[in-house]
């Protein structure tokens, strides 16, 4: 089978044998895999990754045969694998509803093999249902940008009403979000790079009340903000924006350092937080929610070969939307 596979920091094309599924696990032909910026991050080495890694961790494809002892997939099956590939099931965490804190989580396209190939295998008890509203190319994004998104919106909503809802960093994640919070009635204030309009204009569409640079200053005061774009000089200026008692959730799985804040900015009971992977739970709820609202994803279509490009692309800021990488069949 042909893959795209880490080599020598850069991602290279590789034949591979097509894997088999162990006791517990799916075989999968995948039909379609997002691109993230985690996969930037793996690339760069900000993510300590083995040589030869397969990264892709935003799957949609067809169950194409059935390891030892699943019963809860089916031959033919439509499922998509998102970011958790895996939890021990046992720890304090996972026992507490919260396997994505697991310390011996797996997770697709860095600790297994991801998507960035014609067939991948994956743990049968962590993949999704998907809604037969959402294409192959439409649901891909929402398996992890969605669903992070989805994750830090609520922790933003933990103990405080979320009228006025700011997200910085208007890329795959955040233009998905957007379109969830304004159905539910939110005013969404888009925050992106200074010279970024493409990505302003999407958020006007998408419905946004106000979409301007990242180091201004909304025109009123936000109940909560969501950092997406890992950038730690963000966080200052997000929680100057936030009124007394708000929030500011840091979306990302790595962020360049964050400098000294004034005491001041955090004072008034505003609160500083991180989210961290995403749980079966909250797909099962997303999902539904998100084909409900008629979330869409802007999407740049890719082919498998083309991996490095979309990767390239989504670092120079050229993806509005996010990216997807389309797989033909295997031959």
């Amino acid at each position: 089978m042909l893959a795209m596979a880490l080599e020598g920091g850069r991602l290279a094309p590789a034949l591979r044998h097509t894997p088999r599924p162990g006791p517990g696990e799916v075989l999968i032909r995948v039909r379609t895999c997002g691109v993230c910026r985690t996969d930037l991050h793996l690339l760069d080495g900000d993510l300590p990754a083995r040589e030869g890694l397969i990264p892709g961790h935003e799957i949609v494809g067809i169950v194409q045969a059935l390891g030892q002892g699943v019963t809860t997939l089916a031959l033919g099956q439509r499922v998509g694998v998102p970011w958790l590939g895996g939890a021990c099931g046992r720890c304090r965490f996972c026992r507490q509803g919260a396997e994505n804190l697991c310390d011996r989580a797996q997770f697709t396209g860095w600790t297994r093999d991801g998507g960035y190939a014609e067939m991948t295998v994956a743990d049968a008890r962590f993949c999704l249902a998907l809604p037969d509203e959402l294409g192959d190319v439409e649901a891909a994004p929402l398996l992890c940008a969605g669903l992070i998104g989805f994750r830090a919106w609520r922790k933003a909503m933990e103990g405080r009403v979320v009228d006025r809802l700011g997200l910085y960093g208007f890329g795959a994640a955040a233009h998905l979000l957007a379109q969830l919070a304004v159905a539910e009635g939110q005013k969404v204030y888009a925050f992106t790079k200074p010279d970024d309009l493409a990505a302003q204009n999407l958020a006007l569409d998408l419905g946004c009340l106000w979409a301007g640079a990242s180091d201004a200053a909304p025109p009123e005061l936000l109940d909560a903000a969501i950092l997406f774009a890992p950038v730690g000089a963000l966080v200052p200026l997000a929680l100057k924006a936030v009124r007394k008692g708000g929030a500011v959730v840091c979306a990302g799985i790595h962020m360049s350092q964050i400098p000294a804040l004034d005491y001041a900015d955090l004072w008034g009971e505003r609160a500083l937080m991180s989210v961290a992977n995403l749980t079966r739970a909250d797909a099962e709820d997303y999902l539904p929610r998100a084909a409900a609202a008629r979330v869409r994803p802007h999407t740049k279509v890719y082919g498998l070969r083309q991996a490095a490009e979309a990767l390239a692309d989504l670092r120079a800021g050229a993806i509005t939307g996010a990216a997807v990488l389309r797989i033909d069949p295997p031959l």
